[in-house]
Formats: structure tokens, sequence, C-alpha cells
């Protein structure tokens, strides 16, 4: 343990927490960026390479102009489990999850000989937030969550404009004594996070295809947001002073709310004998409008110490992405595919609501900005990421066919990314956690099979996900210097975090049921 003379009002400076002008931080924005591959089975079975292909209610989602190929109404839904490997069921978070994944349906109109224009509307889930997350690990040289607050202190983070984080807030109760800050030494932690929850996205689907050769879709899509964070954080700490030898936190943190994008797509056939197709898609950002709460608390052996709440609305925009695809058929018996996308998600937009009203007409508005800072640091943290997909389809027989399909889906986090605790940005002083996961790239291994009778058809698919990732507690590597008024020599205090090796492997059963007429 260590003690460090300040003023109380450094140390403390309480200022409220500024609700109009809270964001999104890096991190936790990255999860709602992000996309999981899902939807029908037959989809999912030939892992998502059908953007060219087409015919496929998923394709609405990525290019819209698949649908064009339907020659037939059709309905579908989709249901399955998902199940992790890794982790231990923890409060509501468990590893194995029934899920409602698809619902949707398309009317097709012939409008010439080889021409239709066709309607369609879809729901997916596409991003399952269903996780748990453990980890332990010893503490490098006695650093602490309590010590990462002191040092901010003393380097002057505890920035008026914002206050305290809330992790600061709660841990002034803890070192504060008498205007003088202590640190306690920490032996070890433990780390324990359960996430639920789901983005849902509704597409309104309009394409068609002009002679059996060009085939056009835009799709405008509605998202709804709930998501949910239960964590525990915990230390044993070296017991110097008032016999505390462990001090934990608890944070239930939620965030809803609803964005739309728009999505256009063509798909070409450039010879008129051949089945050869070639896709192209443009999605815009999604552009969110979220509310997030948290309750967070600190405790020791003999008891809570203190709580604090917080609850504030804000806006994201998720980055543009940009596919291309290819897509080919062998007689009636063959499918291949294979698609490629782009997205830069340095460019995630967190954005603070500066002002809102009613215009002369009555219409509410509300006035939105770039968060500079967090800006930056999501452009240092976060980089492009390609997603690769092939898969092949074969029919066994007219009644039976099987699938295949692989997808690689590169980093999204820098190998130098860092959750920055020290950023003058109401999206750090917001934030009710302070760990972070630099998650490596993802492989995703799919089958599938499927049986057709007659208007009736049944398809079932599994998907194995893998990726792993490096935790930290807490921002890596701070330190500050300060004059000790026991000794009068300069001092320097540090953190280092002690990283821990995650890993995040799901499995996945999904059935179709469809009905074409």
């Amino acid at each position: 343990m260590k003690k460090v003379y300040l003023l109380a009002a450094v140390a403390m400076m309480a200022a409220q927490l500024q609700a109009q002008n809270v964001i999104l931080d890096t991190y936790v924005g990255a999860q709602l960026a992000t996309e999981d591959l899902n939807g029908t089975a037959r989809y999912v079975g030939m892992g998502g390479a059908m953007e060219a292909l087409g015919a496929d209610l998923s394709t609405m989602s990525t290019n819209p102009a698949g649908i064009g190929l339907f020659r037939r109404a059709q309905v579908a839904g989709s249901f399955g489990l998902v199940s992790q490997s890794e982790g231990k069921s923890f409060q509501d978070g468990s590893k194995t999850n029934a899920s409602f994944d698809q619902l949707g349906a398309v009317f097709s109109t012939r409008t010439g000989m080889h021409s239709y224009v066709n309607f369609g509307v879809n729901f997916h889930k596409s991003r399952n937030f269903n996780h748990v997350l453990s980890a332990a690990a010893r503490s490098i040289d006695g650093s602490s969550q309590n010590r990462q607050t002191c040092i901010k202190g003393i380097r002057g983070d505890l920035d008026t404009r914002y206050g305290e984080s809330q992790v600061d807030n709660l841990y002034d109760k803890m070192i504060v004594k008498d205007g003088v800050m202590y640190t306690y030494d920490s032996e070890s932690y433990q780390f324990d996070r359960a996430q639920t929850g789901y983005i849902g996205e509704y597409d309104f689907n309009l394409s068609g295809n002009i002679n059996n050769r060009v085939y056009l879709g835009v799709t405008v899509g509605v998202k709804d947001v709930h998501y949910n964070s239960y964590t525990e954080y915990s230390e044993v700490l070296k017991p110097l002073i008032d016999d505390i030898t462990y001090v934990g936190m608890r944070d239930d943190h939620k965030i809803t709310g609803h964005g739309f994008e728009v999505k256009v797509g063509a798909i070409v056939r450039p010879v008129e004998e051949s089945p050869f197709r070639l896709g192209v898609s443009v999605s815009t950002p999604t552009f969110y409008k979220l509310t997030t709460s948290n309750v967070s608390s600190i405790h020791d052996e003999y008891g809570m110490l203190k709580e604090v709440r917080s609850d504030a609305d804000f806006r994201f925009n998720t980055p543009w992405k940009f596919g291309l695809s290819a897509g080919h058929t062998v007689g009636n018996y063959l499918a291949l595919g294979a698609s490629y996308e782009y997205a830069d998600y340095s460019t995630c937009d967190m954005r603070t609501i500066s002002g809102s009203g009613y215009d002369w007409d009555g219409y509410y508005y509300e006035k939105s900005s770039t968060e500079t800072t967090m800006k930056r640091h999501t452009e240092r943290t976060l980089r492009g990421v390609s997603t690769l997909k092939v898969g092949a389809e074969y029919k066994v027989d007219p009644m039976i066919s099987v699938r295949v399909g692989y997808n690689y889906v590169s980093p999204m986090y820098k190998e130098s990314g860092v959750r920055d605790q020290t950023l003058l940005s109401s999206g750090t002083y917001m934030a009710s956690t302070t760990d972070y996961t630099n998650w490596k790239a993802t492989n995703r291994l799919t089958a599938g099979v499927g049986f057709s009778f007659d208007q009736f058809k049944i398809d079932l698919a599994y998907q194995y996900s893998m990726r792993s990732g490096d935790f930290y507690p807490y921002m890596n590597g701070v330190s500050a210097q300060y004059v000790s008024d026991e000794t009068g020599k300069e001092v320097t205090l540090a953190n280092q975090a002690s990283a821990v090796s995650v890993k995040d492997n799901r499995h996945q059963l999904l059935c179709t049921l469809s009905y074409s007429f």
C-alpha cells in the first residue's frame, strides 16, 4: 500500500456527469457495429456466400439484388440453438441458448417474358449478444484498479468538464481518507461477465430483373438494439490498513434503441449463355439513436461502499460496407459461391446530442456532432475488416442437398489497441467498466443439408465459429510521478495490467422451414 497526499478537491472532482453529452466508447461501440453469420439454414450452411447466387431471403441484408432471382413467392422461418464452448454460466448468462433467428417472405410478380418485380420483408437476428466471459490472473507488482484511479488523480485526468468516471467515482469512496489518497496493492483479480440480448434487423426489399440478365435491388433496414451486460470484478488485496482484503465492483449496463440503413445491389450475368454471375453491393452506415443506463456499485467484505446510477441518450453511426461476389451453377445439381466484404471500423462515429427542439411546423429535431477525442481514439484502435466467404451446394438427388462453407474475418482491433481511460471524453467518463479484449481473426466452418418435398422444404445447418483474444481488466502501463511528503523524493507510481488469453468458440444448430407458392 502507498499513500499520496493530495487536495481532496483534486481527488474528488465531483462535477456531475452531463448526460446530454454522453457517448459510447470505442470498445462498446465495436460490439454494436459488428454482425454475426446468421439467417436461413441454407444461407448459413453455405457460409453466407450467396450474394451472387441469390434466391434466398437472407441475401436481402447483404446484396438486395439477390431477391430479384425469385420466381415464386416464399415464406420461411428459422430457429435453433447457440452454444459457447468456453466459459461458465453466470447470472443470467448461459453457455447454451435457444434462438429465433429469421422470419420472412417474398412475393414475386411477372412483368414480362423474362422479367419480374419482387417485394420482400424479412427479420433476422444480425447480432446475438449472448456470451459469458471469465478471466483471472495474478496482479503484476501489486497493480490494482484503485491504483489506476490514484494515478489518474495525480495526472489530472479527473477533468472537471465531465466529472469523474463512474469507476473512479466509486473508488474515491474507498481510497480517499482525510484528503489522503491510498492505493491498495492487489494480489489477484477475478472477472465475470454475462451478456444477453440481440440486434434485430427488419428489412424491406424491392428488387427485380431485366431479361434474366441484370438483377437490381434496394433494401431499407430498421434495427433495434437490446444489449444487457452484467459484470462482477473483484481483487484480493494485501491487508495493510483497515483489515480490507477484498474489494469488488458490480455493473449492470443496458443499451437500447433503434437505427436504420439503406442497401443497394446488382447482379449481372455477363455471358448470356452462361449461368456465371457477378454481384456488387453497398450499404450505408447504420444511423443509431441509443439510450444507455447503468447501475454500478463497489463493496468490500464489510458491505456496500457506494452506488451510482446514470442514463443518457446518444447517437452512433457504423461504417459503410462494400461487397463483391461471384456465383456459378452447374446444371441443376451444383452451386458455387464466393463473396468479399470490406468495412473500415476505424470510421465508427460516436456522436453527442448537442441540442433538440421543435421547428415551426411542430416537428421534433435533434442536433448531434462527432465527439472528436473518442473519434481519434477509435481511429487508433480499430481498423478495416475484410470478410471472405466461400460455399457450395450439391444436390445428391432432386430431394436432398448438402452444403459446406467457410468464412474468414480479419481482426478488427489493432494489436496496440487499448481502452484509454485517460481520454478527456464523455465516453470515457460515462464508462462504468474498464476492461477490454482485443479479439483476433474469426474463422467459421459451416455445413448443412436440405430436404425438398414439392413446395415445402426443411433445411438444417451447423456453424462452428472460432476466435481468440487478449483480455485486460484495465488500461495497461499507466504511470505518474509525484514528490513524496515522507521522503521528499520523486516517486513513480505505475500500474501494469495482467492480460489473459481468452477464447470465444461457438456452435450453432439452425433449422429453417419454408413454403413456396
